[in-house]
């Protein structure tokens, strides 16, 4: 763990020393504001929750996570620094580790700089904190299952901008899976077992609960196992260009 945290800490200040992670929080924190207050209609609700602000994260991280993970791999493999990463004395898991765990903390800063939000609904009513926290687990664990995704499609390319586009089309299925417009449209063609299956594929379909204030093992157990799959697969292709 010494030697991951070490790589976490490497990854996590060099996001701070360029201008790139600071326009990345004012970015995020705009369009978070902009989703809950004026898209949310947050105040027109007349509601103690954060629902109009967390139905749209789905939606806002699809962009901006792979956004983030879109450099994780592609970069050390544009520069040829990957080859000198690989021969320190750090296995690939550990590398892995490392990088995403620097980006999620990252994303996790992001996350935890939207608490005016909080203050606002705890000055305006009198709601459940509870659920608002269970709300925001299931935010990080929602980006966290992104930038796995962005991890391993950052690992097929040196090209970030392929990197980014495969993410952004890997989140949208994630999405997709269990849109309601999507699901309506199979339900007349497919059976409801057949429906099921597929929804319970998609984020949306888990991430219901947190907004609700229900942390369910099966949701928790979900999103990460679509980590754990991703960063799998990311070691893999690592090791395969590793052997190449």
């Amino acid at each position: 763990m010494n030697l991951v945290w070490t790589i976490a800490k490497r990854e996590l200040g060099g996001y701070f020393t360029s201008p790139v992670a600071y326009v990345f929080l004012v970015i995020f924190l705009l369009l978070a504001g902009f989703f809950t207050f004026t898209a949310g209609a947050f105040f027109e609700r007349g509601e103690a929750g954060l629902t109009a602000f967390f139905a749209w994260h789905p939606w806002l991280y699809l962009v901006l996570v792979p956004a983030v993970g879109m450099r994780l791999w592609s970069e050390e493999r544009r520069s040829g620094t990957i080859e000198l990463l690989l021969t320190m004395p750090v296995t690939t898991a550990q590398a892995i580790a490392g990088k995403y765990l620097a980006s999620w903390l990252f994303l996790a800063l992001a996350l935890a700089l939207t608490f005016p939000v909080v203050i606002t609904v705890n000055v305006l009513g009198n709601p459940d904190n509870g659920t608002l926290l269970a709300g925001y687990l299931g935010s990080l664990m929602l980006a966290g299952a992104y930038l796995a995704v962005s991890c391993m499609t950052s690992a097929m390319t040196r090209n970030q901008v392929v990197a980014f586009i495969l993410s952004v089309v890997l989140c949208l299925f994630l999405i997709l899976a269990g849109f309601n417009p999507v699901t309506d449209l199979l339900v007349r063609w497919a059976s409801p077992a057949f429906v099921d299956t597929v929804a319970a594929f998609s984020v949306i379909t888990h991430f219901d609960g947190f907004q609700k204030g229900v942390i369910d093992s099966r949701d928790l157990l979900f999103f990460l196992s679509v980590i754990g799959f991703a960063l799998f697969a990311t070691g893999a292709i690592i090791r395969g260009h590793r052997a190449g």
